[in-house]
């Protein structure tokens, strides 16, 4: 099969892929299409709860192994849509559906890429691919959970929408639960230690911090307060104040760093929900990265997560779409979006597999 047969068959297999419900938890279906594709390729795969696996022909152990991941879940359509979300069709070069866009197409053009080094005898890396689901939940069955069950990865590729330029660095991400203390008392007396006017000066200390440290490819560490809850009744002062802080994290600082720090000076009690979630980098002089500037490609950081959080090794966030478009109502990708990215993915692996 040729590379425009094979492209051919990858957005077959896409829009078979967005006809299939698989939100997170649920995509056991999905993964049996992906099996089946690759099965008519005469490729094993091995299946771990809806995550499915495989190795290209001629693995050796001697040598390191390059991780192609996307996955194959997606969120519930929302309520803006006015398309069927589960029906594939194209207009105008865009092919429409749920999970298209994120992260269909990045996935499709994987598997195709996979299938192109599939037989090669004499690559430097070893080549697995993981097709994984609860993505969107970072679910405890996600790449995350699957890691100790694969071999040793090296280097990565995590398939996300970047119109195929070149994520060499993500932002982690810190969730704080935040409380803001006073007195309790009756609205109609007099009271000094009002709860929520003592988050007037948490709330400024929030927006005014800034931490020391910035990065050149993901910039400054973002914090935002994000909500914020308080009483029950119109008549009673209530003890405490309830606030939630999302922190963005550069590759500056680990996301335990950032934890100590601000727990050691914010003026309120805070406590971390996780510090599993951390920034990922991959060197922009990395013989992959280097491939992909060769080909015209530019580098840049991603404010936004992806299952990049889980690996520890130098990973890159490549894939064909635009992130902007991920869960909106309508979802979308160009048909030469994937064309590209599958010509792309196979021309970046040439300049760094020999």
């Amino acid at each position: 099969m040729n590379q425009k047969e094979l492209t051919e068959s990858a957005i077959t297999l896409l829009k078979e892929l967005i006809s299939i419900e698989s939100f997170s938890k649920e995509e056991d279906k999905t993964a049996d299409a992906i099996q089946a594709w690759l099965a008519t390729f005469n490729i094993p795969t091995e299946r771990d709860i809806n995550n499915i696996i495989a190795k290209n022909k001629y693995w050796d152990d001697s040598k390191q192994t390059l991780l192609l991941n996307s996955h194959h879940d997606t969120v519930k359509p929302n309520s803006a849509y006015t398309k069927d979300p589960f029906h594939p069709h194209i207009e105008d070069g865009k092919l429409f559906g749920l999970g298209s866009n994120d992260a269909g197409g990045p996935l499709v053009s994987l598997l195709a890429t996979f299938v192109t080094y599939y037989e090669s005898e004499d690559l430097n890396h070893n080549i697995l691919m993981v097709a994984s689901a609860e993505e969107e939940n970072a679910g405890e069955n996600s790449l995350r959970g699957l890691l100790p069950k694969l071999p040793n990865i090296d280097v990565a590729i995590v398939g996300e929408p970047t119109l195929m330029q070149l994520a060499i660095a993500e932002k982690g991400l810190v969730v704080f639960d935040a409380v803001v203390k006073g007195t309790p008392s009756h609205a109609a007396h007099p009271n000094n230690d009002n709860s929520i006017y003592n988050t007037i000066k948490v709330l400024e200390w929030f927006k005014n911090y800034t931490f020391e440290k910035t990065s050149e490819a993901l910039g400054d560490v973002k914090m935002t307060v994000t909500q914020i809850n308080a009483g029950n009744q119109h008549n009673v002062v209530p003890a405490q104040v309830d606030l939630v802080v999302d922190v963005r994290v550069n590759d500056s600082y680990s996301n335990k760093e950032i934890a100590d720090l601000l727990k050691k000076d914010a003026p309120c009690e805070l406590k971390e929900r996780s510090l599993r979630l951390n920034s990922s980098k991959i060197d922009k002089d990395h013989p992959l990265v280097q491939s992909g500037i060769a080909l015209g490609r530019t580098t840049y950081g991603s404010p936004t997560l992806s299952d990049q959080a889980a690996l520890s090794c130098q990973s890159l966030k490549l894939g064909p779409g635009d992130s902007t478009r991920s869960h909106s109502a309508n979802e979308f990708i160009y048909v030469n979006e994937i064309e590209e990215g599958i010509d792309l993915y196979i021309k970046i692996l040439k300049g760094f597999l020999y």
